[in-house]
């Protein structure tokens, strides 16, 4: 019977693990800012975020972009949504089964690499704007536009911009 009850904590522990690894970036990354970076990279895509994501071991960001965090929470229809969630999960949906391949253009501050990712002929950055899942930063601002004007995703209520969200949570843990 021990020996029973053993097995199943062994087994939840690993599942925890590989789902925490898996969904929260919780890979370790050794680049920094001025590390040199490939052109391009192409492999298996497993999404962190509605921004970023692993490619084989590589860490990217989609440049021109800000979706919300994991954990951030919007409202809709006086309710809250878990908009951090639903980011990543519309960029799993876009990636679906397809190899995800990324235009490297430079790192950022954290060492991990900015792109223009495509699955399949799909532009996962253009894509996640358009969906509105994630606001324009620095581009897509045509797709942010449209998105905003049929109130898609994050338009169809009130949120956060992500990186406002970000500041002032990094300001309540120096407190």
């Amino acid at each position: 019977m021990a020996s029973h009850v053993k097995l199943v904590l062994i087994i939840v522990s690993v599942f925890a693990l590989i789902f925490l690894g898996r969904h929260h970036g919780q890979r370790f990354r050794t680049a920094s800012a001025g590390d040199p970076f490939p052109p391009s990279i192409t492999g298996r895509a497993d999404p962190i975020d509605g921004d970023s994501l692993w490619v084989g071991d590589d860490e990217v960001r989609l440049k021109g972009i800000d979706a919300p965090e994991w954990k951030q929470d919007c409202r809709r229809d006086g309710l809250s949504w878990r908009c951090g969630m639903a980011a990543r999960e519309t960029l799993v949906g876009l990636i679906g089964s397809n190899d995800v391949t990324c235009a490297i253009s430079e790192r950022d501050v954290y060492g991990r690499m900015l792109g223009r990712c495509t699955a399949g002929d799909r532009n996962l950055n253009a894509e996640m704007v358009a969906s509105g899942m994630a606001v324009a930063y620095g581009s897509y601002w045509n797709e942010q536009g449209k998105a905003r004007a049929a109130r898609k995703g994050l338009w169809s209520g009130e949120f956060e911009e992500p990186r406002a969200w970000r500041a002032q949570r990094a300001s309540e843990d120096e407190r």
